[in-house]
């Protein structure tokens, strides 16, 4: 079977890599893929600006339909949330490309937040109380009469910088102004979500889906959660720093009980469930449930319509079934009758980003890796934003991986061990072999006091 990955981050190195494990696999085409995906068994990158099959000025969706057509692809599993929101899965479904990843209608669960938590509202889903505003004046009124802390989030997509958690009044107001006016997150800030500040410790739960009307008349309807993991988004150690699209995560958390993974089947997952079949929505994919645990239970901040990143990273490597299976079962209805069996240990997964992320920082430094003592520890090295150097002719130093940076977050190391203090020193004994100029990363994740708690 040929299996086309779109997108080009960690996660879709993930994808493609844990992918590539499965003997049913016989090609992956990653549209386009990174440097790490190039580098990966089974796997061939396709960029469609690129193809010579691509007439110039095609609509992307429309490239990446042909270049799946083209090379035969009998599955298609898509990465970023943007191309679901466009409708991509449903032009792959329509070129008779089984896809995972919900249709464009189900994925407006990610691209408006408002959207969202009208869901979540209508169908019982424990979450944050909030309230939308489409004018700056009155979301300015309701803020100061709430006081602070408080939630303000962007209702579009934002690429991770919809979302101001604002401690003081004054942040609170300086990003309503931010957020709204379009400095910010630009046209995504027009409508506000503010919700109230919830506290506790976040956790990630992604999880495969497959509802379609066919599903929820035999009663096959399903939402199959995954390991719970935990990401950490502040820049630097000890959770300060800026909000960043992750440092490194987790993967299991030891703080997700019996008793919290039972009331969020009850109160999260059962209820989303049911408002995926009501409202009719054909969601053959993953989705993510972005979590706080309060004291009163874990309650849902918000839905990706996708697989999480850098959570990815460490839960896909726990994994032991066949995750092709995993992939054919969302997309034929057959995903209830399969078991999913993971492994009994712990996953680490620190990111390494440029110098200046998530702010200013270069482009184009070589990367060097020690991989004999990379393997060693038997952590793998995820992707994420580096290249093939097109102008390195040979080898400039015996540890060059002929990569250069292309992106602020670049890589991970994800690692695995029986305990987590084992996964974890294999993991930053991993980063420890790998060097370029002004590479950074925290030196704590999955420590106590790593995460950031409200």
């Amino acid at each position: 079977m040929k299996v086309a990955v779109i997108g080009n981050g960690g996660r879709e190195h993930a994808i493609a890599w844990k992918l590539a494990q499965s003997e049913s696999v016989t090609d992956i085409i990653c549209i386009p893929g990174n440097g790490g995906t190039a580098l990966e068994e089974k796997c061939c990158n396709i960029d469609p600006s690129n193809c010579d099959y691509i007439p110039y000025g095609t609509p992307s969706d429309e490239a990446i339909v042909k270049i799946a057509k083209q090379e035969g692809c009998q599955l298609a599993v898509v990465g970023p949330e943007n191309p679901l929101a466009e409708g991509l899965s449903d032009k792959l479904w329509n070129a008779d490309i089984p896809t995972v990843g919900p249709k464009k209608d189900a994925a407006q669960l990610e691209a408006s937040k408002d959207l969202a938590k009208d869901f979540m509202h209508k169908y019982g889903v424990a979450c944050a109380k909030s309230r939308t505003f489409t004018s700056k004046e009155e979301a300015i009124a309701y803020v100061k009469e709430q006081g602070a802390p408080i939630v303000l989030k962007a209702d579009g997509l934002a690429a991770g910088k919809g979302v101001v958690v604002a401690k003081t009044l004054d942040q609170a107001l300086d990003a309503v102004e931010e957020l709204m006016d379009g400095s910010l997150v630009g046209d995504a800030g027009k409508k506000l979500v503010v919700e109230e500040y919830l506290r506790g410790a976040e956790i990630s739960i992604l999880s495969a889906v497959c509802v379609t009307p066919e599903t929820a008349k035999n009663g096959k309807a399903c939402i199959v959660p995954f390991m719970p993991a935990r990401d950490h988004k502040r820049l630097q150690d000890g959770a300060r720093g800026p909000n960043t699209g992750g440092m490194g995560a987790i993967s299991p958390v030891d703080d997700v009980t019996l008793l919290i993974q039972s009331q969020f089947e009850k109160n999260i997952l059962q209820p989303t469930l049911e408002g995926l079949i009501k409202e009719g929505y054909d969601y053959r994919g993953f989705i993510f449930f972005g979590l706080m645990l309060t004291e009163d239970g874990p309650k849902c901040l918000e839905y990706n319509v996708r697989l999480g990143d850098p959570e990815t990273q460490a839960v896909l490597p726990l994994m032991n079934s066949d995750f092709a299976k995993v992939c054919t079962a969302i997309t034929d209805g057959s995903l209830k009758d399969l078991t999913i069996d993971w492994k009994k240990g712990y996953q680490v997964a620190p990111v390494v980003v440029s110098g200046g992320y998530p702010r200013h920082y270069q482009k184009g430094i070589s990367i060097y890796a020690d991989l004999k003592a990379i393997n060693a520890t038997g952590a793998k090295v995820f992707i994420a934003g580096a290249i093939p150097n097109r102008r390195a002719t040979r080898m400039q130093h015996e540890n060059d991986t002929k990569l250069v940076t292309s992106g602020g977050r670049v890589l991970a190391c994800s690692a695995y061990g029986d305990t987590f203090k084992e996964a974890w020193d294999n993991a930053y004994s991993a980063i420890s072999n790998i060097k370029f100029d002004d590479m950074f990363y925290r030196k704590d994740i999955g420590l106590p006091g790593a995460a950031e708690s409200n």
